[in-house]
């Protein structure tokens, strides 16, 4: 019933609200496995990606918005789960390589995976290093990855507000990334970075963000 409802009345209302304007949609395969590594400027980021594509796309949420009590912690854990998203812990030893873990099972089931190789939101719009797991991600499956650059999200949602505003979006979709040249190698560091950095300068590419050679600081929540 609820993906109904989000079919018929939250997606209408939300490209009404976003009026996302698509540009290589193309890119992504019909079906099979795919990463989808996209910058990251706000929260609705996770919304928008699979608002404009046909296929379902899951992506990693903090497991704080599956916990809620009350009325609104129930529509917060249904919708996420409606919008496909699997929830993971952060702040733990063992927390990246459970989101790894769960990456791995949707790729090798034949889904789409978004990540965000920078590891959170940039809060002053500028694009930073990646982080090396959506590299991890394409050798341990193979998947092919799908550059993603995303504009105008950081006006509907900027970092710290809670609610969204009407804002027009873009949605770039880049040429899909193959990384086979490195099968049957052992996932050493440098390939690790070699490849994870050939994503995000595919995505700097499409998104024309300044780029900043060092990783963002971690968002407190």
């Amino acid at each position: 019933m609820l993906n109904t409802f989000l079919d018929h009345c939250v997606r209408p209302l939300a490209r009404l609200a976003l009026r996302p304007s698509v540009h290589g949609a193309h890119h992504v395969p019909d079906h099979g496995p795919v990463i989808l590594a996209s910058n990251h400027l706000s929260f609705v980021d996770s919304v928008v990606i699979p608002l404009v594509l046909p296929r379902h796309v899951t992506f990693l949420a903090k497991a704080e918005y599956f916990e809620g009590h009350g009325l609104a912690g129930w529509l917060s854990r249904q919708f996420f789960l409606a919008m496909g998203h699997v929830p993971v812990l952060r702040g733990q030893g063992r927390a990246g390589w459970e989101s790894v873990r769960v990456a791995q099972a949707v790729l090798t089931g034949g889904g789409a995976m978004g990540i965000y190789p920078e590891g959170t939101r940039s809060r002053d719009g500028r694009l930073y290093r990646g982080r090396t797991g959506v590299a991890r991600l394409t050798l341990l499956t193979g998947a092919p990855v799908v550059p993603v650059a995303l504009a105008g999200t950081a006006r509907v949602q900027p970092v710290g507000s809670r609610i969204p505003r009407p804002h027009p979006v873009t949605v770039r979709f880049g040429v899909p990334l193959d990384f086979s040249r490195y099968a049957g190698q052992e996932p050493r560091v440098p390939i690790l970075r070699a490849i994870t950095d050939e994503i995000v300068d595919a995505i700097r590419k499409l998104s024309g963000q300044e780029y900043v050679n060092t990783y963002h600081p971690a968002e407190a929540a």
